[in-house]
Protein backbone atom coordinates (compact mmCIF):
# COMPACT_ATOMS: atom_id res chain seq x y z
CA UNK A 1 0.00 0.00 0.00
CA UNK A 2 1.68 3.40 -0.87
CA UNK A 3 1.00 6.97 1.02
CA UNK A 4 -1.57 7.65 -1.36
CA UNK A 5 -3.50 4.90 0.22
CA UNK A 6 -2.83 4.50 3.62
CA UNK A 7 -5.58 5.63 5.88
CA UNK A 8 -7.93 6.13 2.95
CA UNK A 9 -11.40 4.25 3.27
CA UNK A 10 -12.19 2.20 0.53
CA UNK A 11 -14.84 3.40 -1.87
CA UNK A 12 -18.26 2.04 -2.59
CA UNK A 13 -17.18 1.26 -6.32
CA UNK A 14 -13.48 -0.44 -5.43
CA UNK A 15 -15.45 -2.95 -2.39
CA UNK A 16 -18.03 -3.83 -5.24
CA UNK A 17 -15.39 -4.60 -8.00
CA UNK A 18 -15.46 -8.32 -6.41
CA UNK A 19 -18.27 -11.40 -7.40
CA UNK A 20 -17.50 -12.37 -3.85
CA UNK A 21 -18.67 -9.27 -2.23
CA UNK A 22 -21.69 -8.71 -4.12
CA UNK A 23 -23.04 -12.35 -3.11
CA UNK A 24 -22.07 -11.30 0.48
CA UNK A 25 -24.24 -8.02 0.25
CA UNK A 26 -26.91 -9.61 -1.92
CA UNK A 27 -27.25 -12.52 0.86
CA UNK A 28 -27.62 -9.64 3.55
CA UNK A 29 -30.02 -8.28 1.90
CA UNK A 30 -32.59 -10.93 1.45
CA UNK A 31 -31.87 -12.20 4.85
CA UNK A 32 -34.90 -10.70 7.63
CA UNK A 33 -31.77 -11.07 10.64
CA UNK A 34 -28.27 -9.84 10.75
CA UNK A 35 -26.07 -12.45 10.07
CA UNK A 36 -22.87 -13.81 11.36
CA UNK A 37 -19.24 -14.98 9.07
CA UNK A 38 -20.59 -18.62 9.54
CA UNK A 39 -24.09 -18.09 8.27
CA UNK A 40 -22.70 -15.85 5.41
CA UNK A 41 -20.05 -18.58 4.63
CA UNK A 42 -22.52 -21.07 4.51
CA UNK A 43 -25.28 -18.71 2.28
CA UNK A 44 -22.67 -18.07 -0.33
CA UNK A 45 -20.17 -21.15 -0.36
CA UNK A 46 -17.05 -19.37 0.62
CA UNK A 47 -14.73 -20.30 3.60
CA UNK A 48 -14.89 -18.08 6.80
CA UNK A 49 -11.57 -16.26 6.09
CA UNK A 50 -12.73 -15.24 3.30
CA UNK A 51 -15.78 -14.37 4.12
CA UNK A 52 -14.22 -12.29 7.28
CA UNK A 53 -11.81 -10.51 4.73
CA UNK A 54 -14.55 -9.30 2.25
CA UNK A 55 -16.85 -7.38 5.04
CA UNK A 56 -14.01 -5.83 6.51
CA UNK A 57 -13.64 -4.45 2.70
CA UNK A 58 -17.56 -4.05 2.88
CA UNK A 59 -17.76 -2.31 6.52
CA UNK A 60 -14.76 -0.09 5.54
CA UNK A 61 -16.90 1.40 2.51
CA UNK A 62 -19.66 1.83 4.71
CA UNK A 63 -21.53 -0.79 2.68
CA UNK A 64 -22.14 -2.99 5.50
CA UNK A 65 -22.76 -2.17 9.22
CA UNK A 66 -21.62 -4.41 12.46
CA UNK A 67 -22.50 -4.65 15.90
CA UNK A 68 -21.59 -7.51 18.47
CA UNK A 69 -23.62 -10.37 19.44
CA UNK A 70 -24.53 -12.99 22.17
CA UNK A 71 -21.21 -15.25 22.48
CA UNK A 72 -21.58 -18.80 21.29
CA UNK A 73 -18.69 -19.88 23.76
CA UNK A 74 -15.08 -19.71 23.64
CA UNK A 75 -13.43 -18.47 20.60
CA UNK A 76 -13.44 -15.22 18.23
CA UNK A 77 -16.49 -12.82 19.80
CA UNK A 78 -19.41 -12.85 17.37
CA UNK A 79 -20.17 -10.24 15.25
CA UNK A 80 -23.38 -9.69 13.61
CA UNK A 81 -23.98 -7.75 9.81
CA UNK A 82 -26.69 -5.95 8.49
CA UNK A 83 -26.34 -4.09 5.54
CA UNK A 84 -26.16 0.17 5.32
CA UNK A 85 -29.42 1.68 5.08
CA UNK A 86 -31.53 -1.11 7.49
CA UNK A 87 -33.10 0.68 10.06
CA UNK A 88 -31.10 -0.37 13.36
CA UNK A 89 -34.56 -0.63 15.49
CA UNK A 90 -38.37 -0.92 14.69
CA UNK A 91 -39.90 1.90 13.61
CA UNK A 92 -36.80 4.04 12.55
CA UNK A 93 -38.18 3.30 8.45
CA UNK A 94 -41.28 4.65 9.63
CA UNK A 95 -40.03 7.70 10.72
CA UNK A 96 -37.44 8.61 7.82
CA UNK A 97 -40.65 8.17 5.43
CA UNK A 98 -42.91 10.38 7.17
CA UNK A 99 -40.52 13.33 6.94
CA UNK A 100 -39.32 12.56 3.67
CA UNK A 101 -42.92 12.72 2.62
CA UNK A 102 -43.57 15.73 4.26
CA UNK A 103 -40.57 17.43 2.93
CA UNK A 104 -41.32 16.08 -0.89
CA UNK A 105 -44.96 17.11 -0.44
CA UNK A 106 -43.99 20.78 0.34
CA UNK A 107 -41.42 21.19 -2.03
CA UNK A 108 -42.95 24.16 -3.77
CA UNK A 109 -44.01 25.01 -7.32
CA UNK A 110 -45.71 22.86 -10.15
CA UNK A 111 -44.51 19.36 -11.18
CA UNK A 112 -41.64 20.84 -13.75
CA UNK A 113 -40.39 22.93 -11.21
CA UNK A 114 -40.49 20.65 -8.25
CA UNK A 115 -38.42 18.51 -10.49
CA UNK A 116 -35.69 21.00 -11.83
CA UNK A 117 -34.97 22.04 -8.30
CA UNK A 118 -34.81 18.46 -6.89
CA UNK A 119 -32.50 17.52 -9.96
CA UNK A 120 -30.27 20.67 -8.40
CA UNK A 121 -30.30 19.41 -5.19
CA UNK A 122 -29.16 16.07 -6.10
CA UNK A 123 -26.34 17.83 -8.11
CA UNK A 124 -25.32 19.35 -5.20
CA UNK A 125 -25.93 16.55 -3.22
CA UNK A 126 -23.58 14.84 -5.40
CA UNK A 127 -20.91 17.67 -4.92
CA UNK A 128 -20.81 17.15 -1.12
CA UNK A 129 -19.93 13.19 -1.33
CA UNK A 130 -16.77 11.71 -0.22
CA UNK A 131 -15.14 15.18 -0.38
CA UNK A 132 -11.22 14.34 1.14
CA UNK A 133 -11.35 11.20 1.13
CA UNK A 134 -9.19 11.01 -1.64
CA UNK A 135 -8.22 11.63 -5.34
CA UNK A 136 -10.98 12.28 -7.76
CA UNK A 137 -11.85 9.08 -9.63
CA UNK A 138 -11.21 9.75 -13.50
CA UNK A 139 -13.46 7.24 -15.96
CA UNK A 140 -11.50 6.83 -19.38
CA UNK A 141 -14.61 5.40 -20.85
CA UNK A 142 -18.61 5.14 -20.46
CA UNK A 143 -18.28 1.67 -19.56
CA UNK A 144 -15.62 2.65 -16.82
CA UNK A 145 -18.50 5.29 -15.74
CA UNK A 146 -20.96 3.45 -15.19
CA UNK A 147 -19.36 0.95 -13.21
CA UNK A 148 -18.21 3.21 -10.91
CA UNK A 149 -22.13 4.61 -11.06
CA UNK A 150 -23.85 1.74 -10.23
CA UNK A 151 -21.58 0.93 -7.48
CA UNK A 152 -22.94 4.30 -6.14
CA UNK A 153 -26.25 3.32 -6.19
CA UNK A 154 -25.40 0.06 -4.87
CA UNK A 155 -24.29 2.31 -1.75
CA UNK A 156 -27.25 4.11 -1.26
CA UNK A 157 -29.20 0.70 -1.06
CA UNK A 158 -30.35 0.27 -4.00
CA UNK A 159 -29.94 -3.57 -5.74
CA UNK A 160 -28.60 -2.52 -8.61
CA UNK A 161 -27.47 -4.34 -12.02
CA UNK A 162 -25.16 -2.94 -14.89
CA UNK A 163 -25.88 -4.19 -18.04
CA UNK A 164 -23.95 -2.98 -21.55
CA UNK A 165 -25.61 -2.71 -25.14
CA UNK A 166 -22.49 -1.37 -27.68
CA UNK A 167 -21.50 1.79 -26.14
CA UNK A 168 -25.18 2.18 -24.39
CA UNK A 169 -25.32 1.41 -20.63
CA UNK A 170 -27.96 0.43 -18.64
CA UNK A 171 -28.39 0.45 -15.00
CA UNK A 172 -31.68 -1.71 -13.19
CA UNK A 173 -32.06 -0.40 -10.00
CA UNK A 174 -34.04 -2.63 -7.92
CA UNK A 175 -35.10 -1.99 -4.53
CA UNK A 176 -35.12 1.77 -4.36
CA UNK A 177 -34.26 2.44 -0.40
CA UNK A 178 -37.02 5.63 -1.21
CA UNK A 179 -39.81 3.87 -3.07
CA UNK A 180 -42.46 4.59 -1.01
CA UNK A 181 -42.04 8.23 -1.15
CA UNK A 182 -40.93 8.44 -4.65
CA UNK A 183 -44.39 6.12 -5.63
CA UNK A 184 -46.47 9.45 -4.65
CA UNK A 185 -43.73 11.83 -5.16
CA UNK A 186 -41.63 10.62 -8.16
CA UNK A 187 -40.51 14.35 -9.97
CA UNK A 188 -38.71 15.06 -6.54
CA UNK A 189 -37.42 11.70 -5.08
CA UNK A 190 -36.61 10.50 -8.85
CA UNK A 191 -35.01 14.07 -10.19
CA UNK A 192 -32.39 14.01 -7.06
CA UNK A 193 -31.16 10.72 -8.09
CA UNK A 194 -30.71 11.79 -11.16
CA UNK A 195 -28.75 14.97 -10.66
CA UNK A 196 -26.46 12.82 -8.23
CA UNK A 197 -26.50 10.61 -11.38
CA UNK A 198 -25.19 13.33 -13.68
CA UNK A 199 -23.11 15.04 -11.11
CA UNK A 200 -21.02 11.80 -10.36
CA UNK A 201 -19.81 11.40 -14.23
CA UNK A 202 -19.29 15.01 -14.48
CA UNK A 203 -16.64 15.18 -11.14
CA UNK A 204 -15.42 11.79 -13.15
CA UNK A 205 -14.79 14.06 -16.19
CA UNK A 206 -16.69 10.58 -18.66
CA UNK A 207 -17.04 11.03 -22.13
CA UNK A 208 -19.99 13.01 -22.88
CA UNK A 209 -22.98 11.42 -21.92
CA UNK A 210 -26.88 11.55 -22.32
CA UNK A 211 -28.88 10.42 -18.74
CA UNK A 212 -32.23 9.70 -18.24
CA UNK A 213 -33.68 7.81 -15.16
CA UNK A 214 -37.15 6.33 -16.09
CA UNK A 215 -38.82 5.74 -13.24
CA UNK A 216 -41.40 2.35 -12.19
CA UNK A 217 -40.79 1.00 -15.65
CA UNK A 218 -41.84 -1.80 -13.35
CA UNK A 219 -43.26 -1.81 -9.56
CA UNK A 220 -39.84 -2.36 -8.46
CA UNK A 221 -37.90 -1.17 -10.88
CA UNK A 222 -36.37 2.06 -12.46
CA UNK A 223 -33.73 2.66 -15.17
CA UNK A 224 -31.10 4.54 -15.57
CA UNK A 225 -29.61 5.10 -19.20
CA UNK A 226 -25.96 6.54 -20.17
CA UNK A 227 -25.77 6.83 -23.74
CA UNK A 228 -23.29 8.82 -26.07
CA UNK A 229 -24.40 12.73 -26.27
CA UNK A 230 -26.71 13.21 -29.11
CA UNK A 231 -28.16 9.99 -29.47
CA UNK A 232 -31.17 8.39 -27.71
CA UNK A 233 -31.97 5.25 -26.86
Amino acid sequence: MDDNQAGRRTQPHEALAVASRLRLLDALRAGDEPMDVRELAAACGLHVTTVRFHLDVLTDAGLVHSRPGRSGGRGRPRRLYTPAGRPAASGGHAGYELLSALLAAHWAGDTDERARRAEEAGWAWGAGRDSGTGPPVVAATRAEAARQVNGVFAELGFDSELAHDGDDAQIRLHTCPFRTVAATYPEVVCSIHLGLLRRVLADMDAPPSDVTLRPFVEPHLCLAEITPTGRTT
